[in-house]
């Protein structure tokens, strides 16, 4: 099988789901039968969002430190949890000289398989996602509309940042929840949960079947990459 390589530390929380969700879902009885997995849990990596909005440093040179101390370390590919830092993902792919799954292009197309073109989506991300449009363009190559909160948006901001990275899970998760609310009333059927946090927080609150976890369809992604087999649900 082909060795994992995990670009981490965004949060170290979220590096330890991804992995914790790979391990989980992979079809094995022995220690022998699970994947080799490196993970470079990066906490020097700056914030992504303020970095894509020029409120901080530029999160890049500690991303290709990480992607190629993987590839040095004998990762056979890499993936990586943090949505906004998939602002990146071209520049890193480009540096190193192995494949590096992408979890956005990943989760729009489990969508389209599993939902079709006719549903819409509703983008629950940081305001680095939101402003770059890190989402839109796959969203838009698969025919499926895509839509973000605009009123509410603070609230997720506020969630992630002033809650779920401080381990303080309950901290701003009603507010959060009026995001949702307002992605419902547009129209939307299905909700992306699109920080790696959010995806901690599902785990955790379980907040529905309509919620999409991209760090759940990249842990499958992975495993069927690696030569493993996805255990079945």
């Amino acid at each position: 099988m082909k060795t994992i390589g995990i670009i981490g530390g965004m949060g170290p929380l979220a590096s330890a789901d991804l992995y914790r969700k790979i391990v989980l879902k992979t079809e094995a009885d022995l220690d022998q039968e699970h994947i080799h997995i490196i993970i470079d849990s990066n906490t020097d990596i700056p914030d992504r969002t303020q970095g894509i909005i020029g409120a901080g440093v530029s999160p890049l040179e500690e991303l290709m430190k990480s992607a190629k101390r993987l590839e040095k370390a004998g990762a056979d590919f890499l993936i990586m949890c943090c949505n906004t830092a998939h602002y990146y993902h071209e520049t890193i792919a480009g540096e190193v000289g192995i494949p590096f799954l992408n979890m956005l292009e990943e989760t729009v197309k489990h969508i389209e398989a599993r939902y079709g073109r006719d549903v819409v989506v509703g983008l629950l991300a940081t305001d680095g996602s939101i402003r770059t449009g890190i989402f839109d363009e796959y969203f838009r190559q698969a025919g499926i509309k895509l839509i973000k909160p605009v009123k509410n948006q603070k609230y997720v901001m506020d969630y992630v940042y002033d809650g779920l990275k401080k381990n303080k899970f309950e901290e701003g998760k009603d507010k959060f929840l009026e995001a949702v609310r307002e992605l419902r009333e547009n129209g939307a059927q299905l909700f992306i949960l699109g920080c790696t946090e959010l995806s901690t927080a599902n785990d955790m609150f379980g907040f529905g079947e309509e919620f999409i976890d991209p760090v759940d369809v990249l842990a499958k992604k992975a495993i069927e990459f690696a030569g493993a087999r996805v255990k079945r649900d």
